[in-house]
């Protein structure tokens, strides 16, 4: 229902329920959707004000960069908190893995990881990366490294206009080489977003595309090599905080040491004034 009052802005006969790619909006104006008004200004944030000079720098440079970094952004106290949290989810039943190694949407079972997840300081400087009211959407807590291949969010979570999604993780521990950090790729972001037309994936409003995933992730890896953009690795002490854009390509790297977890937690947010929904499963995204 969150996209029925934006179709109608953008004069699409759609309802809540209708199919929706970007081949939807191909010769839409993404101006018909004006951002909110309010003015979010970095500066002002209280997670800013009370920042290291570290960390005001990464976040002077996250629309140059596609990232910023928080570290110690929780203490330990609070990640003893998450990890019991979702241990206990598991231990009661609550909570089952999904594709082996994802704990999806644990926000919503525990108030602990909640307040995380919405904590107003956070809220009001992922308001001010966005330019718009960021809204929470999904979490998905690993005990694992995701051992994922290169990509973007905005070909799972897409919004029109595009680039309304931000990304957070969050070192639930200590992570190193061997037990699967995440990597990603600077001013990966400012390449165009690769979507189910890119890679020929185009569907109809009856069914999907009939490409398998990998073919995606095999476009996104000729991308990066044609591109040459150079891959960091982000090896993280527990509480540390990772922020993205919604276009910014990243992964995770090999789980080698077996005989260790890798905890911890992502977090998806949506703008509030974007039509969200998912580009490979062509269906709107529920909020």
């Amino acid at each position: 229902m969150h996209n029925v009052p934006l179709y109608k802005k953008l004069g699409l006969n759609k309802r809540y329920y209708s199919s929706v790619s970007s081949v939807d909006f191909k010769n839409v104006n993404p101006n018909l959707l004006k951002s909110t008004s309010k003015n979010f200004e970095l500066t002002q944030c209280e997670l800013y004000k009370n920042a290291n000079s570290e960390t005001k720098e990464s976040l002077n440079q996250f629309h140059d960069q596609g990232f910023a970094i928080i570290n110690n952004y929780l203490n330990s106290t609070e990640v003893y908190a998450a990890n019991a949290a979702i241990d206990e989810l598991l231990e009661s039943n609550k909570i089952k893995f999904v594709n082996k190694n994802k704990l999806m949407f644990a926000i919503h079972l525990s108030p602990v990881l909640k307040s995380i997840a919405s904590d107003k300081k956070l809220s009001e400087l992922l308001n001010c990366l966005i330019n718009d009211e960021a809204v929470l959407f999904q979490s998905i807590n690993f005990l694992t490294g995701s051992q994922q291949r290169s990509h973007s969010d905005s070909v799972h979570m897409t919004t029109f206009p595009l680039g309304g999604l931000l990304g957070v993780w969050i070192a639930l521990e200590d992570i190193d080489l061997d037990n699967g950090p995440l990597h990603y790729y600077p001013k990966s972001h400012k390449l165009p977003y690769y979507l189910n037309p890119d890679y020929d994936n185009v569907g109809n409003k009856f069914f999907i595309g009939d490409k398998d995933y990998t073919a995606y992730e095999d476009m996104l890896a000729q991308k990066i090599k044609e591109n040459n953009i150079e891959k960091k690795i982000f090896t993280a002490k527990k509480g540390d905080l990772l922020i993205w854009h919604a276009n910014l390509m990243h992964g995770g790297e090999p789980h080698t040491n077996k005989n260790k977890t890798r905890k911890s937690m992502v977090l998806h947010y949506y703008a509030k004034n974007c039509i969200c929904y998912h580009e490979i499963k062509q269906r709107p995204a529920l909020i």
